[in-house]
Formats: C-alpha cells, sequence, structure tokens
C-alpha cells in the first residue's frame, strides 16, 4: 500500500499533468466498474421480483448511489475494492435460492464479460497501433501482456515518448483506456468471487453446494467483514489477486492471439 502511494506521489511531483490524466482514466474506469456491478446486482434482483433496490434508488448508473468510501479508497490504495451492497430481500424471489445465485452472480459475469470484450479489442486494435516492424521485433504478445514493455509504455501513459513507435497517433489512448477498464473488471470479477461473507462468491459457494442452508446473522456478517479488510490491508489478499488475475490474463490473451492467427 506504502509503496503505490509513494509511487503515485512521485508521479504527481514530477509529472503531474501526466498524473491528472491518469486520474481521469483511472476514475472513468473504476466508476464504470463498479456501477455496472451494482447495477447488474439491482437488475437481475428486480426481474427476479424483488423490487427493494429499485425502491431505494439503486437501480440506476448514478456512481453517487453505489460508491462506498472505504470500498472507492481501497481501489485507489490497494487497486481493489467494492461499492455498497445493493439491498436485497430473498423473500421477494420466486424461487429463493436460484433467483439468489443469479443475483450473486450477476455482478461478476457483467465484469467478466467486461473483461473479455476489452480484452478482444485490445488484440484487434494492436496491430493498428505500432508499426509493423516493431510488432515484428517484440512480437503481439509482448505487445499486450500486462508484465510486457508495450503494455507498460501505453499503460504508464508514455504516449508521446514513443511516438515513433506508433501506426497511429491517437489509438494508443483508447488502448490505455481499455487496459485499464480491463484490469479494474478482472480485479472485482476475482476479488468478488471469493467464497468469503459478505462477497458475492459466498452466496455462489452456499446456493451451489449447500443449497443455501448456510445463513449467517448479521453480526457475523460484520465480524467477517472486518477480517476481510484486515486481510486486504495487510497484502496477503493482494497478493492472492494478483496471482489469480495475472493466470487469467495470460490465458485469455492467448486464446485470442490464437484466434486471430498471431501465435
Amino acid at each position: 500500500m506504502f509503496n503505490r502511494l509513494e509511487a503515485m506521489w512521485y508521479w504527481l511531483t514530477t509529472d503531474p499533468i501526466g498524473f491528472i490524466i491518469y486520474l481521469i482514466y483511472f476514475t472513468v474506469s473504476l466508476l464504470g466498474t463498479l456501477v455496472l456491478h451494482e447495477y447488474a446486482h439491482a437488475f437481475i434482483a428486480y426481474k427476479c421480483g424483488d423490487p427493494t433496490a429499485k425502491m431505494l434508488g439503486r437501480l440506476t448508473l448514478n456512481p453517487a448511489k453505489h460508491l462506498d468510501p472505504l470500498g472507492t479508497l481501497s481501489m485507489v490504495l490497494l487497486g481493489f475494492g467494492w461499492a455498497k451492497p445493493v439491498p436485497i430481500n430473498p423473500r421477494n424471489f420466486k424461487n429463493r435460492v436460484q433467483d439468489d445465485f443469479l443475483v450473486s452472480i450477476a455482478g461478476i459475469t457483467v465484469n467478466f464479460t467486461l473483461f473479455i470484450i476489452c480484452t478482444a479489442l485490445m488484440v484487434g486494435l494492436n496491430r493498428f497501433i505500432w508499426k509493423p516492424e516493431v510488432i515484428n521485433f517484440y512480437g503481439a504478445h509482448n505487445l499486450l501482456a500486462s508484465n510486457s514493455i508495450g503494455y507498460s509504455a501505453i499503460l504508464s501513459g508514455n504516449i508521446s515518448a514513443n511516438k515513433e513507435l506508433f501506426l497511429n497517433q491517437w489509438l494508443p489512448y483508447v488502448q490505455r483506456f481499455l487496459m485499464m477498464f480491463s484490469k479494474f473488471n478482472l480485479v472485482i470479477a476475482v476479488f468478488n468471487f471469493l467464497p468469503i461473507p459478505p462477497l458475492d462468491g459466498f452466496h455462489i459457494f452456499n446456493n451451489i453446494l449447500l443449497k443455501g442452508k448456510l445463513q449467517l446473522n448479521a453480526q457475523t456478517y460484520r465480524i467477517m467483514n472486518i477480517i476481510l479488510i484486515f486481510f486486504m490491508f495487510s497484502g496477503v489478499l493482494g497478493k492472492i489477486i494478483t496471482l489469480i488475475t495475472s493466470a487469467i490474463e495470460g490465458g485469455v490473451l492467448k486464446i485470442f492471439l490464437y484466434l486471430t492467427g498471431v501465435i
């Protein structure tokens, strides 16, 4: 966490304009990821017969209705976090276990779908961004993988400094958004898939394997929430999520490169 803060402070003091541009990308990507995640929960809950979220103003794309202060701060400091949980009353569901599962999986499904779409667009745009000789020298994978030189050059905003390498001068800015939006959506999907209360993954695990038999009271949820936050800020959870997201990113990228005949 402190290394991240130190890096951001250094960036702000040495390149304030570049840092402000990064913040714009960051904010748009963050809001889009979290809002669409929570909206998906509210929308599916409403379709399953529960109007609670709609009545409380959560069936909306307005970020102000969804953002959680601590969860948003966590996104800035740790790179992953959460929004306000969508209020749901399972008693209104037509099929309690099945509908609870559908509502729980909705946000993750939207985030993972957006990650897939963004990755596909990144692969498709790649050959229109870099000059042919650059692609031939480095290879498409080394310009798109999250640990590659090309990925770092675009994501960090060093676009004008490397303009002689680009075939197109404005597409790298589009690619930068796709990279950031893709990363956010995958991280949020993986984080929420963890089978830990109060995350979506717990409800999914409970509904699929236990048929909804494990019922936790409000006090247990609060205790588990505190434990979850502790592991988040300790850095342990971040390392686990990084390992999982890196493996998924690499695998999906290779699949799209293979499908497009690049590898």
